[in-house]
């Protein structure tokens, strides 16, 4: 270690007064790269401000009465207005087009890809609903057990399938988990595939005796047995 190193250790006070020192010439050295660099952050920090305040808030405000109307109409049953709008409100769809980057606007789509299911327009309904997401797990759950829905519609039972499975993993709790598991075995007895019903009845069984689809699974589980021959 050289000397002066050596002496700055032991002596603090002369090694606080070097290091300031260092720090004020580097300053008066660098001035205006850090003028220019302080007002390009506060620049930045201001443009930010103003746009969460002055833009992404009213914004977020006004989709949430736009979505809100909908849901009204949604309620009311009128699929079809709630969907599309009519001359006094916004519709999911266009809600979903104009404010898609906020949350009423998010929210829209899977309100959207719902009213397609109802309307019986599957396809569109898929879409709508992939483009929705949410840290939710109860909405991510019925998000792609809708999907699988579709695909039902779609007459598409394997990709139906994975769905229903996929929204019970999700979902994680003893209402849904189970209610899409059984929607899973019955859509792999659609398919004849009554050795995985069976799993899946026996899965309800065992993990959720105290649910409704619990209080069936024995009767499910008798009927894929005897179709396997295991009476």
């Amino acid at each position: 270690m050289a000397n002066n190193e050596f002496d700055l250790l032991n002596e603090p006070v002369k090694a606080v007064e070097v290091g300031y020192n260092r720090i004020e010439s580097f300053v008066e050295k660098n001035k205006r790269i850090l003028l220019i660099g302080g007002g390009a952050v506060v620049g930045l920090v201001l443009l930010t401000f103003g746009y969460k305040e002055l833009i992404q808030k009213p914004m977020e405000v006004e989709a949430q009465e736009a979505l809100y109307k909908a849901q009204n109409l949604f309620a009311a049953d009128s699929v079809k207005s709630a969907l599309n709008g009519n001359a006094e409100v916004l519709g999911f769809l266009d809600i979903a087009d104009e404010y898609g980057w906020t949350k009423a606007g998010n929210l829209a789509n899977y309100y959207a890809g719902i009213c397609y299911l109802d309307l019986g327009q599957p396809q569109e309904a898929i879409e709508s609903l992939e483009s929705f997401s949410s840290n939710d797990g109860l909405l991510e759950a019925n998000k792609w057990g809708s999907i699988a829905d579709a695909f039902i519609e779609l007459k598409q039972p394997e990709e139906a399938l994975s769905y229903y499975l996929k929204a019970a993993k999700i979902a994680d709790n003893d209402l849904q988990t189970p209610f899409f598991l059984k929607k899973a075995a019955l859509t792999a007895e659609m398919q004849e595939d009554f050795d995985q019903a069976l799993d899946l009845f026996e899965q309800i069984k065992k993990d959720y005796s105290q649910s409704a689809e619990g209080y069936e699974a024995a009767r499910d589980i008798a009927y894929c047995k005897a179709k396997l021959g295991q009476e």
